[in-house]
């Protein structure tokens, strides 16, 4: 079964932790110049990450994680950074958390 990807102008509601129902992640959208994907991790949850073609954005809708670069930073809600393209990371939860993952492909 293909996944279902926003067409342009489609709104889609950026849900809580508690209102995904145990869903995960959920692909927004995905082109060949980018690519969006809602993370919904519950507290201790993680994901060893892997490096990515493009530009890596990162923006915390709710809760807080801890994300692992060469450098450890905890991410709160309503914060956002970028990494570099192809920057390895990983991300462990604090708390229950939902996060918007934006990859820019070049």
């Amino acid at each position: 079964m293909a996944l279902h990807h926003l067409a342009p102008g489609e709104k889609f509601p950026l849900l809580s932790t508690a209102a995904t129902g145990g869903r995960k992640t959920r692909a927004l959208v995905k082109t060949d110049r980018f690519e969006v994907v809602q993370l919904v991790l519950n507290a201790r949850d993680e994901i060893s990450g892997h490096p990515v073609p493009g530009y890596t954005i990162l923006q915390c809708i709710e809760g807080a994680v801890s994300l692992r670069t060469p450098e450890d930073v905890r991410l709160n809600i309503g914060e956002w950074l970028y990494l570099a393209r192809a920057q390895k990371y990983s991300l462990s939860a604090i708390e229950d958390s939902s996060l918007l993952l934006t990859i820019l492909f070049e």
